[in-house]
């Protein structure tokens, strides 16, 4: 992730913190991202002290609300999938980093089961977290397309704002039916790929 990316995300991060702390909150993210994406925003927070193998407390001191720790957690998964984005251009073709990283966006989005939701009602959708959020996810996605464009793998015309929307209209669209979302993703990626001109 670049580091204009990273400023934006570290809005919100908690200061300097022992070994043993960073570790109780590392738990409790991971815990509270599987029990979001299994039961939605609304999560039982005891449940999550549980997973994390930490008392309620800990959880409280941590994150002092519901909305706090929502948002690290919608704040942490967009860094991941920000990062998956330049893993993939360094590391494999451009289109190659294309289809993983819409595979990445794709698996992300099915696991939001209303967190965004849920935040955009707490904190509001012009709140500096969404924003940054999503300035990050598009500057991201700026970068995959920006550099499968000029390999001429993908169509001229596409912009960052348009693959995020169709990812997200496949993933929403396959909600109920999860087995056709990769045959979706492959129909429209086979769309957006550049053709040599008639004639």
């Amino acid at each position: 992730m670049s580091t204009t990316d990273e400023a934006r995300l570290d809005a919100g991060e908690e200061p300097r913190m022992r070994a043993d702390a960073r570790r109780s909150r590392a738990k409790l993210l991971e815990a509270a991202t599987a029990a979001f994406a299994e039961h939605g925003a609304d999560a039982p927070l005891d449940d999550i002290a549980r997973r994390a193998g930490v008392g309620i407390g800990t959880l409280y001191r941590h994150f002092p609300t519901r909305v706090d720790l929502q948002a690290a957690v919608y704040r942490s998964q967009v860094q991941t999938v920000c990062e998956a984005a330049d893993e993939l251009l360094v590391s494999t073709s451009p289109e190659q980093a294309l289809l993983g990283w819409v595979h990445a966006l794709g698996a992300y989005l099915v696991t939001k089961r209303g967190l965004a939701h849920a935040l955009i009602s707490a904190v509001g959708k012009d709140s500096e977290l969404m924003n940054g959020c999503m300035v990050a996810m598009r500057d991201a996605a700026g970068r995959l397309v920006a550099n499968a464009q000029q390999a001429g793998v993908l169509r001229p015309d596409v912009t960052e704002r348009d693959l995020l929307r169709l990812v997200h209209g496949i993933v929403v669209a396959t909600e109920q039916s999860p087995e056709d979302t990769d045959r979706l993703m492959a129909l429209m990626l086979d769309g957006l790929r550049s053709r040599p001109a008639a004639g």
